[in-house]
């Protein structure tokens, strides 16, 4: 089991950058795959991006892709999501999802942290 908090949220304007932070406890961290989750008021959750187990792989969503960067230190048990060039539509709640397989969407993580804000003013 793996216990997540997020950390790095806040309000940026349109065109800036956000650096979002994941902290893991537990001693398997490299077991698990990581993603970074959004999700807006009253749309649907979105998996905006995942990381294979030792950062090899990753996956991003069409609507970020170019503009944001998952990476993880399996050392420091952490996972982060450097955001740029952010725009309006970015504005959501942002989980980070931990599991032992790769998934394709976002009901396939079984664990996941509370949730940061981030809002993006025009």
């Amino acid at each position: 089991q793996v216990q997540l908090v997020e950390s790095g949220g806040g309000l940026v304007q349109a065109g800036g950058s956000l650096i979002l932070s994941c902290a893991a406890s537990g001693r398997t961290f490299s077991s698990y795959v990581l993603a970074w989750v959004r999700q807006a008021p009253g749309k649907e959750r979105e998996l905006v991006a995942t990381i294979s187990y030792r950062g090899g792989r990753t996956y991003y969503a069409d609507s970020v892709k170019g503009r944001f960067t998952i990476s993880r230190d399996n050392a420091k048990n952490t996972v982060y999501l450097q955001m740029n060039s952010l725009k309006p539509e970015d504005t959501a709640v942002y989980y980070c999802a931990a599991n032992p397989l790769l998934g394709v969407v976002a009901s396939q993580y079984d664990y996941w942290g509370q949730g940061t804000q981030v809002t993006v003013s025009s």
